[in-house]
């Protein structure tokens, strides 16, 4: 299994990070991609993988840390290409737009967002797409580079029609703590719909738990009730799931 979304860089993990890490791997999981959402949280999430064999980053600006960046008149993303130099990063993320809040600032998001889709075109990184109440409009974004960039769109929360347009694109669904729940049954009937040559599997830790911790702190090791529930949706074996997302996985970001 991998884990290909999970944030060890927040304070969440920071009294008990190595036994997070080490239940992870007892769990079955072989490679977990730490996400960066802004400069701090980037370069913590490279010092991590130069740390831990196992774990990789991803460097980036989130669309709600885009709104901070305006807010102090900073444009850059500058330091994105310095870190891509690092060996163990292998993507760009988690970028996009959230048009969750009221108060977004969708021109600064979009003008943030474009430069690491340029970033991630110009380095071939895949991206990992942020998309709260914002699918159409990062699909609109990355339209013009279709066969250009890559990359997953984390955490789907959007339509089948939406879905089927991403696929179109060549980017990957992150499914993930939501299927488990009882009531989820938009995000089942996504995890249903779309091939599973086309899924990843994800924490999102510290949150969106799966059950039966829902509404505890998530972690790695909790991606395995995510394949669970994913075989039993796709009618697979729990086998088969882990050697196919595994495989998508590791042919999205190079993983070794």
């Amino acid at each position: 299994m991998i884990d290909t979304h999970v944030h060890l860089n927040f304070e969440d993990y920071i009294d008990d990070l190595e036994t997070v890490i080490l239940d992870a791997e007892k769990a079955g999981v072989s490679h977990m991609v730490v996400i960066g959402i802004d400069e701090g949280s980037s370069r913590l999430a490279i010092e991590l993988s130069k740390q831990y064999p196992n774990l990789f980053a991803s460097v980036g600006v989130h669309p709600s840390e885009s709104e901070n960046m305006f807010e102090m008149q900073a444009t850059s993303t500058q330091f994105i290409e310095d870190m891509l130099k690092e060996d163990k990063v292998v993507a760009i993320g988690e970028c996009g737009i959230d048009l969750y809040h009221e108060d977004y600032n969708l021109e600064y998001q979009q003008h943030v967002f474009k430069n690491q889709i340029e970033l991630a075109k110009t380095y071939q990184k895949p991206l990992i797409i942020h998309s709260r109440s914002g699918v159409r409009e990062c699909i609109d974004m990355l339209k013009p580079y279709q066969g250009q960039v890559k990359g997953v769109f984390h955490c789907f929360n959007g339509s089948k029609e939406e879905a089927n347009e991403i696929l179109e694109l060549g980017f990957y669904i992150g499914v993930n703590g939501p299927i488990t729940f009882k009531n989820a049954i938009d995000a089942k009937d996504i995890a249903i719909h779309v091939p599973i040559e086309k899924l990843l599997i994800e924490t999102d830790g510290p949150y969106l738990s799966p059950e039966p911790y829902r509404g505890r702190r998530n972690q790695p090791a909790n991606v395995k009730y995510i394949l669970k529930t994913l075989a039993q949706l796709k009618n697979m074996s729990e086998a088969d799931v882990d050697t196919i997302t595994t495989q998508n996985a590791k042919k999205l970001f190079l993983l070794p």
